[in-house]
């Protein structure tokens, strides 16, 4: 039986920041919580979301100050969102289609987790190889 979105999410909770946050205090978030990402939220709206590869790319390669830089200064708006009862496989397919790592996750309107690639099950990988194979050879 395919797995929905919220049986592939973590237990852990998504580190959440106002996109006011220094992207310093972003990087000291996540490494006290051992995350990789962050979800910029106001008053329970999601804003974006920021990476650490997105600190990286856009902050230290551009010798931005951390101190000076915000969260919304650097994070990806508006980033897409699964439902929570949405197939894991969607899910899967969606980060392979847009080249990201993380998907928040969605239910009644409101971010209730986050998924990551490498919350999929070898199936689920497995799974997806197939559809592209047979895809492949229809066109």
């Amino acid at each position: 039986m395919p797995r929905r979105i919220f049986e592939a999410m973590p237990a852990a909770d998504a580190v959440v920041l106002p996109p006011s946050a220094t992207v310093h205090a972003a990087a000291v978030a996540m490494k006290e919580r051992r995350q990789c990402v962050v979800l910029a939220m106001t008053a329970g709206r999601l804003d974006g979301i920021l990476t650490e590869q997105d600190v990286v790319r856009r902050v230290v390669a551009e010798r931005r100050d951390p101190d000076r830089v915000t969260v919304a200064d650097v994070m990806t708006r508006h980033p897409d969102t699964i439902p929570a009862t949405d197939l894991a496989l969607t899910g899967l397919q969606m980060m392979e289609d847009g080249g990201y790592r993380h998907l928040p996750v969605i239910h009644d309107g409101r971010v209730v987790g986050l998924i990551s690639r490498v919350d999929f099950v070898g199936s689920e990988k497995s799974e997806l190889e197939t559809e592209r194979q047979c895809w492949e050879q229809l066109r």
